[in-house]
């Protein structure tokens, strides 16, 4: 929707005619739906839902992924002015219908509940079709959401970029966690270890489990280009989740989350690597563990929004329509 054309809408989250087009209101006014998408619950004829799960009581360290959600979307206002850069003209906003379907409710006292309640809200919204990206809160919640997706694609290959690969040894499933969701979803059958991946790891683990890793020093000497070769090799045809911890990315780069380590992915090297990776099958991903406390700046929610646009990008860059 050009600027002329925008005379007489009000905040197009809620006035928006149609699910497509660019946004062309003020950045730092309005409602802050991701890339000012239309909030609805609405998911007939929906291509893809955003939703947040704003939760972050299974941290081992800083809390304040709970304000992740709404400052990721705030920092994504900056972006539906023009096709993101680096796709070939591929215009997602134009081409599919995005909607942010808000994030899910849930009683904060009330932590056991969270797990069960995250899987129905996702089995929800895959049941009526649309794929989701997710906006968090910490890391465990993909554990939950990998719950949903398995039921209706079986084990899916898993790319997983972290500082941490969550692989903590930890076989009480009721205990909620985010260092030990994955060892959970491998040992649930959730998760194609042979197909899957973990990207930007520099913290110790004693057993991957089967999973293949490719440590943040391997990124740096290898680089962007050999590394995507690899993971396109090991995930191939296969339905396919990422997910995206923002602790991958060095904290210069961004500080605020909840476990920073230090010789991180640079936002270039994990801006390429999500680029390059078009044409996986991907069906579902999320950005967690954003913690906007820790950085006044905003620069790690900016990061967030960002690499929230890849996983659009990815996600739908198989059903685009023919470019002339």
């Amino acid at each position: 929707m050009a600027l002329e054309d925008a005379k007489g809408q009000v905040d197009l989250a809620f006035t928006r005619e149609g699910r497509k087009g660019l946004a062309y209101e003020n950045a730092f006014s309005g409602a802050p739906s991701f890339l000012r998408r239309t909030y609805t619950k609405d998911l007939s004829d929906v291509d893809l839902a955003i939703t947040g799960i704003a939760f972050d009581q299974a941290v081992t360290h800083r809390p304040g992924t709970r304000f992740g959600p709404r400052a990721i979307r705030e920092a994504s206002c900056l972006q539906p002015y023009d096709p993101p850069y680096g796709w070939d003209g591929f215009d997602p906003l134009s081409e599919f219908a995005i909607i942010d379907y808000g994030d899910m409710p849930f009683d904060y006292a009330n932590v056991a509940q969270v797990p069960s309640l995250i899987e129905a809200h996702f089995a929800r919204i895959l049941h009526a079709g649309p794929g989701t990206v997710a906006l968090g809160g910490d890391h465990f919640m993909t554990l939950p959401i990998l719950r949903a997706y398995a039921a209706k694609y079986g084990p899916l290959a898993v790319i997983q970029f972290d500082a941490h690969s969550d692989l903590w040894a930890d076989d009480d499933m009721s205990r909620i966690d985010h260092g030990t969701f994955m060892y959970k979803a491998v040992k649930l059958g959730l998760v194609d270890v042979a197909r899957s991946v973990q990207v930007g790891i520099r913290t110790e683990c004693d057993d991957y489990l089967g999973m293949t890793y490719i440590d943040a020093r391997a990124c740096h000497e290898r680089g962007t280009a050999d590394v995507v070769a690899q993971i396109k090799q090991i995930v191939g045809a296969h339905p396919t989740y990422v997910t995206f911890d923002i602790d991958a990315l060095d904290p210069a780069f961004a500080p605020g989350t909840g476990t920073p380590v230090w010789g991180g992915l640079a936002s270039w090297q994990a801006a390429a690597m999500l680029r390059d990776l078009a044409g996986i099958n991907m069906v579902g991903g999320d950005i967690v563990e954003v913690s906007p406390p820790y950085d006044t700046t905003g620069a790690t929610a900016v990061a967030g929004a960002h690499i929230a646009m890849e996983l659009c990008c990815l996600a739908l860059w198989n059903r685009r329509e023919t470019r002339g």
